[in-house]
């Protein structure tokens, strides 16, 4: 039963936190709500931060998730600059980081987010060494590819996942040079398959960037705090001015975890393990977004998903479970981005080894084409590049797990909504 007396906290400012709050209000809470953020600025979206912000497309106050002045409207607590450093589960307490403020709950949400994995290399603590997560860091990176583009200066990247080729696009708009160094041999490669993978390096080297693929970073040269040069463990030496780590990202699990909350191992992700309906081992804590790990019924495993759309969907699910509400989370995974003039969608979930042929629909040099990763005439997961409007369709043929037809799923002619039926 949840009544106006009840305190509902949350901890993480991010667009999973800030849309739980958000979503305890339009379902009708009248208690307190406290929203927890231990960045300054008022919770905002990630995705632009390698996209239409960092590009200077977008403006800085289009990042944000609400208003500054909806907080107040909404009577939410904010609590801005502020960590939390400890639960106290039978006390049902927080305790804050800064001051040792105790904050009583009745449920609590942990929307930590994740933080990006770092470089164990000497030389990452030279100046021109960057990482993308938070806004600060778009904004100092927007201005080292201002400077870099105008000097015809040398960005290295280690990582070609969805951060480093974004940035990369992003850098040789700017008229950067730009090394991208990766151990697998394509771009995304443990997202897409070899198969796509490969368009996106036919992609990035048609703007320039130059690949080094199967080789690792071991070492950052500099003299005097300034980057000089990126070594890679093949013995070769690559001119630069910055570097950018973008290896992945590792949920934010260590408030969870001294509280004696499950951890999912790093078979599923790492992350907060939590049920269908986003509850913790601790029924009165919930986690949502890229910290929790949430078992996914049509897929037959637990994951852990970095995505936007994952903290847009999972952060109101969060919500309505903790007012008691009947919550099932089961989205399909989705996820987009934007590189020079290719925009992709991608929905489902397919792993290599999960898949025993991609099936490809349209024109795949012409960059305009649908991509479906299938086992046994099931389609996992499906990719749509410079095609438009076929989220719901792709979904709803991974949701079906009906077996298809290839030869009509390759046929541009047929339409999706006949398959599957």
């Amino acid at each position: 039963m949840v009544d106006a007396d009840q305190t509902f906290v949350i901890v993480g400012g991010g667009l999973a936190g800030a849309k739980a709050a958000e979503t305890l209000r339009a379902e009708g809470f009248t208690g307190r709500v406290i929203l927890i953020c231990d960045e300054r600025d008022h919770p905002y979206e990630r995705p632009p931060l390698s996209k239409g912000f960092l590009l200077g497309k977008a403006e800085r106050d289009s990042v944000f998730v609400h208003e500054p002045a909806w907080y107040a409207q909404h009577d939410i607590e904010l609590h801005l600059g502020q960590t939390v450093d400890a639960i106290d589960r039978a006390a049902k307490t927080v305790r804050f980081g800064e001051d040792g403020t105790i904050v009583r709950y009745d449920k609590l949400l942990l929307a930590t987010g994740a933080e990006p994995r770092r470089l164990d290399v000497p030389g990452t603590g030279l100046a021109g060494v960057h990482h993308l997560r938070r806004l600060a860091h778009a904004e100092r990176l927007k201005g080292v590819l201002t400077h870099l583009g105008r000097d015809n200066g040398h960005l290295v990247i280690a990582g070609a996942g969805w951060i480093g080729l974004e940035v990369a696009a992003a850098a040789r708009e700017y008229g950067a040079e730009v090394t991208v160094v990766e151990p697998s041999p394509t771009p995304l490669h443990g997202v897409l398959g070899p198969e796509l993978g490969q368009l996106f390096t036919e992609l990035h080297r048609e703007h320039g960037v130059r690949f080094h693929f199967g080789v690792r970073l071991t070492e950052i040269i500099g003299q005097d705090g300034v980057v000089l040069a990126a070594r890679t463990d093949d013995g070769e030496e690559h001119p630069a001015h910055d570097v950018l780590a973008a290896i992945g990202a590792a949920p934010r699990t260590a408030l969870a975890e001294a509280a004696g909350l499950e951890i999912a191992d790093r078979a599923h992700g790492g992350g907060i393990v939590v049920d269908e309906r986003l509850r913790t081992s601790d029924p009165d804590i919930h986690a949502a977004g890229d910290v929790a790990a949430f078992p996914h019924a049509l897929f037959g495993t637990r994951m852990r998903v970095e995505h936007w759309a994952n903290a847009l969907n999972g952060g109101p699910a969060a919500a309505r479970a903790m007012l008691g509400q009947d919550v099932v989370y089961d989205r399909v995974p989705y996820f987009f981005s934007d590189q020079y003039d290719l925009g992709m969608e991608y929905s489902g979930w397919a792993p290599p080894g999960s898949y025993d042929q991609v099936v490809i629909r349209g024109d795949a040099g012409k960059r305009e084409f649908i991509a479906f990763w299938v086992k046994e005439g099931r389609v996992l997961a499906g990719m749509n590049v410079n095609v438009w409007d076929v989220t719901e369709q792709i979904q709803r043929l991974v949701r079906s797990k009906a077996q298809v037809d290839i030869e009509a799923l390759s046929s541009p002619h047929v339409p999706l909504e006949s398959l599957g039926a």
